[in-house]
């Protein structure tokens, strides 16, 4: 590995869904974890509110690193690592993916040589390393190189591009308490964990109509107070260690549809309100609708067909999530997810962290999946 304050760092920086993330290969980059963060930090420029002296867009949406490899498992192609980058504050979080960035992996990887094209259309199976799901990446590769260019459009980002398709799958239920709903600091919650651990609240209990913009809801001081105590209850109960610091789980509050589809959101992560929706968090809210009992699950306007999918309202648009719920003889709630996503290659080069000298020290990462 070469001295990344003197030669820099091997990067590629890509829109992912509506998230935006640096990218880097594996062998690029520190393996100890602690060293890996400090450097993270460094190239993003925290802790900065505006994240001046690095990539960071200041924003949690565009402070995110996407670490990839291939895989060493005999059925997957990729491992891919995501860690979210604090802004203000020196943290790297590892305990939650992104499911936008990963509409990104299959495309950086075959760009990188990791994997070879498979004709007009390479699929990539992917583990997420952080919390050990399997997906699946389709994505068109005509000639044997990515094609960013097409028609599909997604909302939250302006114009349009070559679709993604993403299918995920998680292993084991998606209750992580067992409890389709209970009671939390005086509030009704649904948790759930179908690729992002998220609890789904009334947004009526809140004083929340649920048309309200992002910027409208973080200026609640009370709002967010309150939701931050049922978050640290529910992070108890989901395993979730350091709590307080931690960027899962995430706080959905649900109101009945306005603009067509199913169900509308508001999503706290967990500090800001999410301008859009995070592919597993809409995964996570799609299967909690279709649980009878759920919170949410009254408020929806649920289609016939349980393989139609569920239009899942945000401040940007309307997320259109493929979810198939299944309960097992035992009780067991399970489900996959599957997402039509699109991405752009923005910048590939060397990127140079601030020196190390000059940075704070990064706070210690709490768990690392590797």
């Amino acid at each position: 590995m070469t001295d990344a304050d003197r030669d820099g760092v091997r990067c590629m920086v890509l829109r992912g869904g509506t998230s935006k993330g640096a990218f880097f290969l594996a062998g690029d980059v520190p393996s100890e974890p602690a060293e890996r963060d400090d450097l993270m930090l460094r190239i993003m420029g925290s802790p900065d509110p505006a994240q001046i002296d690095g990539l960071g867009g200041a924003h949690p949406l565009t402070s995110k690193v996407a670490i990839v490899s291939r895989s060493d498992r005999a059925d997957v192609d990729l491992d891919y690592l995501f860690l979210q980058v604090g802004i203000a504050e020196a943290t790297v979080g590892t305990l939650q993916t992104c499911g936008n960035l990963l509409a990104a992996v299959g495309p950086f990887a075959l760009e990188r040589g990791l994997i070879e094209a498979g004709g007009e259309q390479t699929t990539a199976r992917i583990r997420l390393l952080n919390t050990g799901d399997i997906a699946d990446a389709r994505f068109a590769t005509p000639g044997g190189r990515v094609d960013y260019a097409g028609d599909a459009a997604i909302d939250g980002v302006p114009g349009t591009a070559a679709p993604i398709e993403l299918e995920v799958r998680g292993e084991g239920g998606v209750l992580p308490t067992g409890r389709v709903a209970e009671e939390l600091d005086g509030h009704r919650v649904t948790l759930i964990d179908n690729g992002m651990p998220v609890v789904l609240l009334d947004a009526a209990e809140f004083d929340v109509d649920g048309d309200e913009s992002p910027e409208e809801l973080e200026g609640r001081a009370d709002l967010t107070a309150s939701i931050e105590r049922v978050r640290l209850a529910a992070a108890e109960l989901m395993g979730v260690t350091d709590a307080a610091t931690a960027t899962v789980p995430k706080m959905l509050l649900l109101s009945p549809p306005r603009r067509g589809g199913a169900i509308s959101t508001r999503a706290f992560i967990p500090s800001r309100v999410h301008t859009a929706i995070g592919v597993l968090m809409a995964a996570s809210v799609a299967a909690g609708i279709r649980i009878p009992g759920a919170v949410g699950h009254d408020l929806a306007d649920l289609p016939a067909d349980e393989g139609a999918p569920l239009g899942i309202e945000h401040p940007s648009g309307v997320f259109p999530a493929r979810v198939r719920v299944l309960r097992a003889a035992d009780g067991l709630w399970t489900a996959s997810s599957s997402s039509l996503r699109t991405a752009r290659k923005i910048f590939d080069g060397t990127v140079y962290p601030r020196p190390a000298a000059s940075a704070p020290a990064p706070t210690p990462s709490r768990e690392d999946p590797r």
